[in-house]
């Protein structure tokens, strides 16, 4: 099935598209640095020719403690983003958290985003809808795919049909997250965009007491995974030192490590959109002669 066409800026989301990447740190730090952020962001995507979408969070209003590090103030952020898209001319996405919210952030940023937390929150993606901006509504950890439609028909009731979905992961146990693929053809099922998370998906809530943990080694793989699986765009939070991060830190990409994964991702993607029907996610014969494929082949059976 073909997903619905978002367009976010000069980036166009879905609709058969090739895969857009949804990158930056989990939260301001200071402007200089998001700011820093974002220029090696636009660099690494442009030269793997990928259409981008900067992410940051002016708060974090649901870290593990309360004394942790939850970012700069509404007002301060904005002021970040709009200096991102006038110097770098990057759309821009950042999570909302209060209804009150939604109004003077989508006065700045490109696309609204529902926390995993929130994402039944009816007052919050009700307020986000009649913004106008897409919004991307993060599924939460809690819930099975096909319970994303009624978070779909509560900002659909305010005529925004700009919804995008994320897959981050499910709960599992205490800690752990799991990911399971079905997830992805089965939430692009309701016609929006489906996005996966592939650092989110990797971290441990709450796995080192007073703060999460994350399992950084698997990001590159359950990238690759989702790619194959079929979706419309990668949500990566990268930092230049992740292990400096003030935030998320243990499940972020360095931004010097993206470019040999989105070789590696367009490629993916490129061969999947070739041979996969849009339609019904079936398999294409190849055309006679094409020779192996990342996909492989189908060799002809004789009698």
């Amino acid at each position: 099935m073909k997903t619905r066409e978002i367009t976010i800026g000069e980036v166009r989301l879905g609709g058969g598209n090739g895969f857009v990447l949804i990158a930056g740190p989990c939260v301001i730090e200071s402007p200089e640095k998001c700011m820093e952020a974002a220029r090696l962001v636009k660099e690494v995507a442009a030269a793997a020719r990928v259409p981008v979408i900067f992410k940051a969070s002016f708060d974090k209003a649901n870290r593990s403690s309360g004394t942790s590090y939850r970012g700069v103030s509404m007002k301060a952020g904005l002021q970040v983003f709009k200096a991102i898209k006038k110097e770098l001319g990057l759309p821009v996405l950042t999570d909302i958290h209060e209804p009150a919210q939604c109004e003077p952030v989508a006065d700045v940023v490109d696309v609204l985003q529902i926390p995993a937390l929130l994402c039944r929150q009816t007052d919050l993606l009700i307020a986000a809808g009649q913004t106008g901006k897409p919004v991307n509504v993060k599924k939460g950890q809690f819930m099975a795919p096909g319970d994303m439609r009624n978070v779909v028909d509560k900002i659909k009731s305010t005529d925004n049909e700009d919804i995008i979905l994320t897959e981050r992961g499910t709960t599992f146990g205490y800690h752990y997250l799991v990911n399971d693929m079905r997830a992805l053809p089965s939430m692009r099922k309701l016609g929006y965009p489906v996005v996966y998370d592939a650092t989110h998906s990797v971290q441990l809530p709450g796995g080192a007491g007073n703060r999460s943990a994350g399992e950084r080694h698997f990001v590159a793989p359950l990238a690759r995974a989702a790619m194959a699986a079929g979706v419309d765009g990668l949500f990566l939070e990268v930092h230049p030192d992740p292990d400096q991060a003030l935030s998320d830190g243990p499940n972020m990409l360095r931004i010097a490590d993206l470019p040999p994964l989105l070789h590696v991702l367009k490629r993916i993607d490129e061969e999947v959109r070739a041979y996969v029907q849009a339609e019904d996610f079936e398999f294409r014969p190849p055309k006679p002669g094409a020779g192996n494929t990342l996909l492989g082949a189908v060799p002809r059976v004789e009698g």
